[in-house]
């Protein structure tokens, strides 16, 4: 009886292990599917730009040289990164923000889902310590500062947001093309 658990327990293991390979061998599959989705739910969230945010319009500047890594190891950790700092981003004091809710949390959820499963198929220990080497993550790091120390200085204005929301659209943008490139 023992012997037969045990050897239930290794199928389910050996399985649940060859499913999540397959995953992370097609996971620029799944961000693509995910960024389609994502920029999706952003339009969805609310409504066009609106016309009276053009004067407070800030250029933030995302470094694409972050997207131009010399490993797809690295690049795949970039990605999990700047999905941690949107789903960051998009968690906090969005009262004044007047989205529709469900197409938020949606885009939160999706957000959430890909970077567990980034999680999973990024070797942490090898690329961590390269990737934290490097400059560009410095300046991943400052392009999430210069935007949420923007919707602090607005007092997460409508407008700020909406801003925001206009730049994760084309931060997203940016990482959908250099997949489809991959």
């Amino acid at each position: 009886m023992n012997t037969f658990c045990l050897l239930q327990f290794g199928f389910i293991l050996l399985f649940t292990t060859t499913i999540s390979s397959l995953q992370c061998h097609h996971l620029h599959l799944q961000q693509r599917k995910v960024i389609k989705n994502s920029l999706q739910l952003l339009d969805k969230m609310g409504d066009k730009f609106p016309q009276h945010c053009l004067r407070e319009k800030m250029s933030f500047r995302f470094p694409e040289q972050v997207l131009k890594p010399r490993q797809k190891e690295i690049f795949k950790v970039a990605i999990e990164e700047i999905f941690q700092y949107i789903f960051y981003i998009f968690s906090k004091n969005l009262t004044l923000a007047a989205w529709d809710e469900t197409a938020l949390e949606q885009f939160q959820n999706g957000l959430h889902q890909q970077i567990e499963q980034l999680e999973t198929c990024v070797i942490k220990k090898q690329t961590h310590y390269f990737w934290s080497k490097e400059v560009n993550r410095l300046k991943l790091k400052k392009y999430f500062q210069k935007i949420n120390w923007f919707l602090k200085d607005k007092q997460h204005s409508l407008c700020s947001w909406e801003i925001s929301r206009a730049e994760m659209r084309r931060c997203l943008q940016l990482i959908d093309k250099v997949i489809r490139k991959l």
